[in-house]
């Protein structure tokens, strides 16, 4: 208080104390936080704070306490001119529980640099395909699936980081915060959202651009008290935003941004998306080569399938979708997956050159048999065994076991490759 003009009654006295929480140290409550409470009260007859939010110490990789004698500090002015003080930032509370002690490494720091180049390069995609464009508001009426998804997605964000920040939760608040940036919006909804902005419908991309450009605008502003430094710097470029980003406004609910049955609809087509993605990879199926996509849907899924069909060729190089009635014949020669919302296959002729995939798997197979043979060799060395640290002993076991798996595996492919072959 003396620095508000104390003991005069001035008007940063009046309006700023008392203020409303004190974040402290847990190992200073009692030289710091306690005589602070002592001398307010004395003083002004009014304790300093309502709230006190204790957090802890900033240890090292290993736990320990930062020293000179130890040599294991980090130089904070060192870290921001490297990473970058947003990283440093969000690095001090990213998952970390209220009152816990944090572990600080550059690595940690160096993870959240690239995080902030995920939020950099998300909002140069976005601002891209704004340019010329003049926001007029979201028309419900045109949302797509993935709009309604991702718009539903972003209301429970909101109201799930504004009640960890209300109840001083900052590192799950965070940590919800980043799954969202990183996963929701820059996987899912921006590879999603190109199918709208590279429609020929003038009113589906404008569609497109305004979920866009809500979602971000609300994205920044909930990563602001955390990273306000990039996203300060980005809401200046966005369009129809006016003055700064710290004094704008949180992010608030709206209940006609509520979209549940359809962004479960959405979830059940992402779920049989990533299962094509691991059968291709799997299969060691190139992203660039497409393949027919079939499907028998499971009980009332057929009609949200048949409306994803966009999003399978563009995110799950599909070149084209065919249903099936769920009692038909299935197809042959193909691979296939089960899914909760349907059973889909994918014509291995297709996807793969039998031949080239035949000699490829033969020659893993032929590496991992030698792989089995060695470690089974080691491993009934009576000297090896003897005279090896037992650490070692263990790892040649598991190298065993995991081979033994992959030899399985490998055999399976072999197989179904011979059956179309």
């Amino acid at each position: 208080f003396s620095t508000l003009g104390w003991p005069e009654k001035t008007e940063d006295f009046e309006y700023y104390y008392p203020n409303s929480v004190l974040s402290c140290g847990y190992d200073i409550i009692f030289f710091w936080l306690a005589r602070m409470v002592f001398s307010g009260l004395e003083q002004t007859g009014k304790c300093p704070f309502s709230v006190a939010l204790m957090h802890g110490l900033v240890r090292d990789a290993q736990g320990r306490k930062m020293s000179k004698s130890l040599g294991n500090g980090i130089d904070p002015i060192e870290v921001i001119d490297k990473f970058g003080a947003d990283a440093l930032r969000f690095s001090l509370v990213m998952g970390v529980a209220p009152g816990n002690d944090v572990r600080m490494s550059e690595e940690k720091i160096e993870s959240f640099r690239n995080f902030a180049n995920k939020i950099w390069n998300a909002s140069r995609f976005v601002l891209m395909n704004l340019q010329g464009f003049t926001p007029k508001g979201i028309d419900v009426s045109k949302l797509s699936l993935a709009d309604k998804w991702i718009l539903t997605r972003f209301q429970d964000t909101v109201r799930t980081i504004t009640d960890n920040l209300e109840s001083f939760d900052l590192g799950l608040a965070a940590t919800n915060l980043y799954d969202f940036v990183w996963s929701t919006f820059c996987d899912w909804y921006i590879e999603a959202a190109k199918q709208g902005l590279y429609a020929e419908d003038g009113d589906v991309k404008e569609t497109t651009q305004e979920v866009l450009l809500y979602v971000l605008t609300g994205m920044l502003k909930l990563l602001h008290p955390y990273m306000p430094f990039i996203t300060e710097e980005v809401y200046g470029y966005l369009p129809g935003v006016e003055g700064m980003l710290i004094s704008a406004e949180w992010p608030v609910c709206k209940d006609e941004y509520d979209f549940t049955a359809e962004a479960d609809q959405f979830e059940g087509v992402m779920e049989v998306i990533r299962a094509i993605r691991n059968l291709r990879a799997e299969m060691n199926v190139a992203p660039s080569r497409k393949a027919t996509l079939i499907m028998k849907a499971h009980e009332g899924w057929k009609d949200a399938l048949a409306a994803a069909e966009g999003y399978f060729k563009r995110l799950a190089g599909a070149s084209s979708v065919e249903m099936l009635e769920e009692n038909a014949a299935s197809p042959e020669k193909s691979a296939s997956a089960v899914t909760e919302p349907c059973e889909f296959f994918m014509p291995l002729g297709e996807l793969v050159d039998v031949e080239k995939e035949l000699a490829r798997l033969n020659k893993d197979l032929k590496n991992i048999e030698g792989e089995i043979a060695r470690a089974n060799g080691k491993l009934n060395n009576a000297g090896f065994v003897a005279k090896a640290p037992a650490h070692l002993i263990d790892a040649e076991k598991e190298k065993l076991v995991m081979n033994q798996g992959l030899l399985e595996k490998l055999k399976a492919r072999i197989a179904e490759m011979e059956s179309i072959r």
